[in-house]
């Protein structure tokens, strides 16, 4: 009994433990869009904020009504923490012009300033996916990524969460409420 009462204080200890801090894999470069207003996107207006991206398209017919849904989950799991921003990168830019794109925020209930569904010409979308996120190319195939990715305050990618494992979604929101608390350094030069 002696030695059971000493391990059982030091149980709640256990969670105390200071969380290790997310990597960093590399920063996005800049990039020039349009937003579903119409208005152009410069993605220095993210700097400072923390972000989540993912790549859908309008006509979806299989993962990004779902993407859209939990990316809507995740903006309102959010909602108390207003320098966190959403951004829906469209792989189909032929068909999803900025009305296009509009309608389809109002479908998710994107909140204006804190979620944009962003489009472009296909090669700058292109530069952003594969040689910005990674994720693939924008080449007419409509095959994207289903992943969500969360990038600091200085646009580097610190993690990536597949939108179909059932723990993606809390992982992801753990994450961003660690990256609100840490004093990110800056980035690299």
């Amino acid at each position: 009994m002696r030695l059971f009462l000493p391990l059982v204080l030091l149980i709640p200890l256990a969670g105390c433990r200071q969380a290790q801090p997310l990597p960093v894999y590399w920063q996005i470069p800049p990039f020039q869009l349009t937003a579903q207003s119409g208005q152009p996107f410069d993605s220095k207006s993210l700097e400072g904020s923390i972000w989540v991206a993912d790549f859908i398209y309008t006509t979806c017919p299989g993962p990004c009504p779902r993407m859209s849904a939990q990316m809507r989950g995740v903006q309102t799991a959010i909602e108390s923490m207003p320098d966190v921003k959403l951004v829906s990168f469209s792989v189909d830019p032929k068909n999803d012009t900025p009305a296009v794109l509009a309608a389809y925020a109002t479908r998710y209930r994107a909140e204006p300033g804190r979620w944009f569904f962003l489009t472009g010409e296909q090669a700058a979308l292109e530069t952003v996916c594969r040689n910005g996120f990674k994720l693939g190319d924008v080449d007419g195939s409509l095959v994207h990524s289903t992943r969500f990715v969360l990038l600091d305050r200085h646009s580097r990618v610190r993690g990536f969460y597949s939108t179909p494992e059932d723990g993606a979604l809390p992982k992801l929101l753990h994450d961003i409420r660690q990256l609100a608390k840490e004093n990110s350094a800056p980035p690299p030069k």
